[in-house]
């Protein structure tokens, strides 16, 4: 094991190529490295070629291997039960309800990072790493701020708007500062066997990509109501005065902005725009799906409070979109109001709004509905 005078680091090992090259960076810069890899459910379960997996047992020895390689213990540490509670369940919740949750800033929020603290302690380690294209700052006091990282196409900044000071200032992004392909050029150049593994694009515990088959194998099992269960099931699809257009397969099965799978044929496109209950599609046009600003719920200030008083910013409402200028209005220590600088398509219920100015990440929260544009054209969405 590599013994060095910079401090113990615990890293969290997927076993792909990021968090690989994150501990061997570091182990090269002098930290004593502990590798990690979070179970977070049981590989076991899931269909028969559902692809790879970060709690796969190829991921599993993939990460083994780097460590071995490297020269660094590594441990698999099992958090099925916290995972399934706090994010398994709450995504088949929300969707449920009507709303499109994320599930990987949840788990950042509630699992990852606050449960890798606490084993990072047990195992005597000062700071926690992580394979996130993301970087650290520091603010005019001294205080640790979130910044995008370098490779903007890579960016993961959005996925951390939940993390507050205290995790911040223990936090380390080895690779923050690097492109894709410099991670990979270093990879190479180490020696490790990763170093071209392809990454995985979908949610972690869906790796075959069908969230309807996930859906239609966990909403029985995990003991949903009634009502709940209904929303997976054929509903009215109307338009925004509410003539009806025919049937949809179930609301639990949509999302704001969707096009696909809606079930019906009108001729022209038309989108999800909104989804109200107890299991009714409203269907219009893109124009429909605008929106003037959103409100929010959830919310965390990577500085840890929210701003004395309203301010501008930008405002990210999915991760692959782009910011927009923004009125951010912080209504409690939990809540803010957003007010676009112009109008936004797909903003969902469920999902998360990020707060930047420039490359800082100020902070974020999930969005409770959608408000209309400035003109009044529809009511607000959301449920």
């Amino acid at each position: 094991m590599i013994r060095a005078a910079r401090g113990r680091v615990v890293v969290a090992m997927s076993g792909g190529v990021d968090s690989s090259v994150a501990a061997a960076l570091l182990a090269r810069g002098g930290w004593e490295v502990v590798g990690v890899t979070m179970r977070n459910f049981c590989y076991g379960d899931l269909p028969a070629g559902s692809g790879a997996s970060c709690c796969s047992l190829e991921a599993i020895e993939d990460a083994r291997r780097v460590a071995d390689a490297i020269g660094f213990p590594h441990y698999v540490l099992d958090f099925e039960e916290d995972f399934g509670r706090a994010v398994v369940d709450d995504f088949v919740r929300e969707y449920a309800a009507g709303r499109t949750p994320n599930p990987c800033v949840r788990c950042n929020r509630l699992v990852r990072f606050p449960r890798l603290f606490s084993r990072a302690r047990a195992l005597g380690a000062d700071r926690l790493a992580t394979g996130h294209y993301a970087r650290l700052g520091r603010d005019v006091g001294g205080r640790p701020t979130l910044l995008r990282g370098a490779d903007r196409a890579k960016d993961q900044s959005y996925y951390l708007w939940g993390l507050t000071p205290r995790v911040l200032e223990r936090t380390l992004f080895p690779i923050g500062h690097l492109t894709k392909s410099q991670v990979r050029a270093a990879a190479a150049e180490i020696g490790l066997e990763v170093a071209e593994k392809p990454e995985s694009q979908e949610v972690c515990f869906v790796p075959d990509g069908d969230l309807r088959g996930f859906l239609q194998r966990e909403v029985s099992a995990r003991g949903l109501s009634a009502d709940a269960l209904a929303k997976f099931r054929p509903g009215p699809a109307v338009d925004a005065a509410g003539h009806e257009l025919g049937t949809h397969p179930g609301s639990g099965w949509l999302t704001v902005g969707q096009r696909r799978g809606v079930g019906l044929a009108l001729g022209e496109p038309r989108y999800v725009i909104e989804l109200r209950q107890p299991n009714t599609a409203v269907l219009g046009t893109r124009e429909d799906l605008a929106a003037g600003g959103c409100d929010l719920h959830e919310v965390n200030w990577t500085a840890g409070a929210p701003p004395a008083a309203e301010l501008d910013a930008e405002v990210q409402v999915r991760h692959r979109a782009e910011p927009v200028e923004a009125r951010v209005e912080p209504v409690s220590s939990t809540a803010a109001r957003i007010r676009f600088g112009r109008p936004v398509t797909a903003v969902a219920p469920g999902q998360s709004a990020a707060i930047y100015r420039g490359d800082e990440l100020l902070g974020g929260g999930v969005i409770r509905r959608a408000l209309p544009r400035s003109d009044g054209a529809r009511e607000p969405v959301g449920v």
